[in-house]
């Protein structure tokens, strides 16, 4: 039986999640030890202990994951993590960039009054980090024959919110990211795709969130439950295994249909 008949589609495979100690990326973490994949989980040096969690996790279920420290700013420590999984692993497969300042957000105001420290950190994190760890990680999966860069962008890119500007800059700049890489690289073997989620509402954002905001945000979907952790997640095993083969430059919503593309 094949092993993408038994769910391990990833076996053999080695992937970095960057930005895996909560949410989403942790979600991805899981999701691609289980389908058989050797996974490096990188977060800020503050995540550590969410890291160190996850990494325990993965292992007591069988997996393989080596826990890191990254900065998305710092174009060394990225350099660093790559570099983690080639010396750990041998090489590398698949990516699933994850990260951004979220905190630098509420300060994200309008086109009007956003200063240039919130434009530069935003931009500095959410869009030149993306293009660092590509530069990093893409000549290794070229080694490799070819892989799949998989990035976490939003469907800010293409709402046209009133606000958050920088943000929306910034995913839309990763959105041409993705189709620069997928053109570049393509006929290398090299998948570049990017999803753009919905509102995805962790446990913890579950509890603390009010209802009637939660009804709201559920209002303007097309599907009778809001987002999960799990629901992007499955598409990052997709775009990273062999069955995403023939997915490449696409920036995929994932967000029980609240946009239609």
């Amino acid at each position: 039986m094949s092993e993408e008949a038994t769910g391990r589609r990833m076996a053999g495979k080695v992937a970095i999640v960057a930005g895996a100690a909560t949410g989403i990326g942790r979600e991805s973490a899981l999701r691609l030890a289980r389908e058989g994949a050797a996974v490096i989980v990188g977060s800020p040096a503050g995540e550590t202990p969410l890291i160190d969690s996850l990494v325990a996790e993965i292992g007591a279920t069988g997996g393989q994951a080596t826990g890191c420290a990254f900065d998305a700013a710092d174009d060394a420590s990225i350099a660093a993590m790559v570099d983690l999984a080639i010396s750990t692993h041998g090489g590398l497969d698949a990516v699933h960039a994850n990260f951004a300042d979220l905190q630098i957000i509420f300060q994200d105001s309008d086109a009007i009054t956003v200063s240039d420290e919130v434009i530069d950190r935003t931009l500095d994190v959410n869009l030149k980090g993306m293009l660092r760890i590509t530069r990093h990680a893409v000549p290794h999966l070229q080694r490799r024959g070819g892989g799949a860069m998989v990035y976490t962008s939003s469907t800010a890119a293409i709402a046209g919110e009133d606000t958050r500007p920088c943000y929306a800059m910034a995913k839309s700049g990763l959105n041409a990211l993705v189709r620069h890489v997928a053109s570049r690289y393509g006929k290398e073997g090299i998948r570049a795709n990017a999803i753009m989620p919905g509102l995805v509402i962790t446990p913890e954002k579950r509890e603390s969130m009010p209802a009637d905001f939660q009804a709201l945000c559920l209002s303007v979907t097309r599907s009778p439950r809001l987002g999960e952790p799990r629901d992007i997640a499955a598409m990052v095993a997709l775009l990273a295994s062999r069955d995403g083969e023939w997915i490449n430059g696409q920036c995929i919503a994932v967000d029980g249909g609240s946009t239609l593309n």
